[in-house]
């Protein structure tokens, strides 16, 4: 199965496309304001509204064997405690090996912007080699968790 936190995610698309070439089922996640899918293989789920409900109802559900494609950092880490394979959306994976750095990393950078209300920032676009790369390590995880 593959699971997509599907609020703000740029590559439901390419998911769906690579998901369906795999014959992988898959559940796109979100509050709401997102059409559904006429393909059999995409289950639209809509939960209810307020803070991280569709984080919680990934992270109950994902385990070995399944792919998360997530920007979320705390429902990364959650989802790869549960032994779920979890990507990115530029392709980056994130694995045992490394998720404690990178929720450390998110934390750090969560108290510099409270510490300095004027911070601007954000992250830098999402591009073609982004989209390109997603498309690589989507394919390799279904390949591997196929295995």
């Amino acid at each position: 199965m593959i699971y997509v936190d599907a609020d703000a995610c740029p590559v439901k698309a390419e998911v769906e496309r690579v998901g369906t070439r795999h014959k992988v089922r898959m559940a796109v996640v979100s509050n709401g304001g997102i059409r559904p899918s006429p393909n059999p293989l995409v289950e639209t789920v809509v939960v209810p509204d307020g803070p991280d409900v569709a984080d919680m109802w990934i992270a109950d559900r994902a385990g070995p064997g399944d792919v998360v494609i997530t920007g979320d950092i705390p429902l990364a880490a959650r989802c790869v405690a549960n032994g779920a394979q979890v990507l990115k959306h530029n392709g980056e994976a994130l694995t045992p090996a490394n998720i404690g750095n990178v929720l450390a990393t998110r934390d750090l950078m969560a108290d510099m912007r409270a510490a300095d209300p004027f911070r601007q920032g954000g992250g830098r676009p999402f591009s073609k080699a982004d989209r390109s790369r997603f498309l690589d390590a989507l394919e390799r995880a279904l390949r591997s968790a196929k295995g």
